[in-house]
């Protein structure tokens, strides 16, 4: 809520150019949640100051340019971005070596579901691109689907939600549960994928 009162003001004033450089910014690993950020988007939409549907469109490309960097940044830097000042504190040896973990573990599906975790997204896409094992177009499809699925509800919900805010707010909090549970199967599903493939590999051996 404190954020929100943060971004209204501001997103008010600069519309679409601020929703775009949030989101660069939450791209970057800066802790600056995400949904919040298009939600508060969409509020100034439904309040009159912008097109939802051309939020819409700038969210997806705040999201996507933002991510990509990061892909861009591991694929032309590779770990030599870490010594960075400004990389130290968002890719941190912990987290960096958590993404190569699952990015290793489950392949190219861990990029969809980084999109979901803000925590683990910018250290999962700088290990795709680092890998030289994904190619761009894969990354774009993983990230675009699951950023087509996030970026309209948030959007959406605060357009709908703009004159009701403690209705959006539930919605808001029942959205982040479902989404939640939805990932946990989904990681639930990555794990037993790579339990058998491991199985099989011991069975061949």
């Amino acid at each position: 809520m404190e954020i929100f009162n943060a971004l209204m003001p501001l997103f008010t004033e600069y519309g679409y150019a601020a929703v775009f450089v949030m989101l660069l910014i939450c791209g970057f690993g800066v802790p600056v949640p995400e949904d919040v950020t298009l939600l508060t988007g969409g509020v100034i939409a439904g309040l009159g100051h912008a097109d939802v549907h051309t939020m819409f469109a700038v969210g997806m490309a705040g999201v996507l340019i933002g991510d990509g960097t990061m892909f861009v940044l591991g694929r032309v830097y590779g770990q030599r971005i870490q010594l960075l000042p400004g990389f130290r504190k968002v890719l941190t040896p912990e987290r960096y070596a958590r993404a190569q973990d699952a990015f290793h573990k489950y392949g190219k599906w861990v990029m969809f579901v980084a999109r979901f975790l803000p925590g683990l997204r910018t250290p999962v896409f700088f290990s795709a691109g680092m890998s030289h094992r994904v190619s761009f177009a894969t990354w774009l499809l993983m990230d675009g689907l699951a950023a087509f699925i996030s970026v309209p509800i948030w959007v959406y919900l605060g357009y709908f939600g703009a004159q009701n805010w403690d209705w959006m707010f539930s919605m808001l909090h029942r959205f982040q549960h479902g989404i939640l549970a939805l990932l946990a199967i989904g990681l639930g599903w990555l794990v037993w994928r790579w339990w058998r493939k491991h199985q099989q590999q011991r069975t061949q051996s």
